[in-house]
């Protein structure tokens, strides 16, 4: 069986996979108690190889701990063999998220453009185009740092947080004036970068993931959209099958 950790800015995101590559078992926790999950994974499944993604801070005790048991551990970057090429000029900058969510959704499509949002801590773009060749896309804030960056930089703004309700076009007080900027503004970037992506290339296939996937989805229509909680696992689990 795989154990797969997806270290991120705010979570750590854990799942097992059986040999038909079908999910198990998974569980989302904060950095400073993931590890007594790992060890209950460990203690209840026969775990043979580990993968890491790190984009987050380091997991004390966490290498360790997988070294004890006796898993066979791949950290993940651009030097493991991916399940496609990559054009990116600086391979070696390129997150260890984007490269999974990459293969992820290489089993979902393999023959076609794709481009895969994540709209977490940031907002990734990455497109693969239908040769299998990753070509790179775009990070910008995401909602969270929208909302923060307004309350930070300015005197008198305060820190707001998304609501149930959907923002309206034209504020008409500080709070809805704010709302109406960081979400219509969220929303209509990501809807512009579908619209040139798909003016650029035929057959695209657009896939939304992360945090702020829930929000995104009672405003944005026009995609397809991938199961936000494994889009990643599942590519970390097959990049790590390629590798052991």
């Amino acid at each position: 069986m795989n154990l797969i950790i997806d270290i991120g800015n705010t979570r750590v995101k854990i799942a097992v996979f059986d040999q038909k590559n079908d999910i198990i078992d998974q569980k989302a926790n904060n950095n400073d108690l993931i590890i007594d999950d790992i060890k209950g994974f460990l203690s209840k499944y026969n775990i043979k190889y580990a993968i890491v993604s790190q984009v987050g801070n380091t997991v004390a005790g966490l290498k360790e701990l997988l070294t004890n048991h006796k898993v066979l551990l791949k950290n993940l970057d651009a030097n493991l063999k991916l399940p496609f090429s990559i054009a990116y000029k600086t391979p070696q900058s390129i997150g260890s998220d984007r490269l999974a969510l990459v293969a992820g959704a290489q089993l979902y499509q393999p023959d076609t453009n794709k481009l895969i949002i994540d709209a977490g801590t940031c907002v990734t773009y990455d497109f693969i185009d239908k040769d299998n060749v990753y070509h790179g896309g775009a990070i910008s804030p995401g909602l969270f740092l929208r909302y923060k960056s307004l309350h930070d930089y300015t005197a008198n703004l305060p820190l707001l947080a998304p609501e149930s309700k959907k923002a309206t076009l034209i504020g008409d007080d500080t709070k809805s004036s704010i709302q109406s900027g960081v979400v219509l503004g969220f929303v209509n970037e990501i809807s512009g970068f579908i619209v040139k992506y798909n003016l650029k290339f035929k057959d695209l296939t657009v896939f939304l993931t992360g945090g702020d996937k829930k929000i995104l989805d009672s405003y944005i229509k026009n995609m397809i959209f991938a199961n936000s909680n494994s889009l990643l696992l599942k590519g970390l689990n097959h990049i790590l099958n390629l590798n052991v």
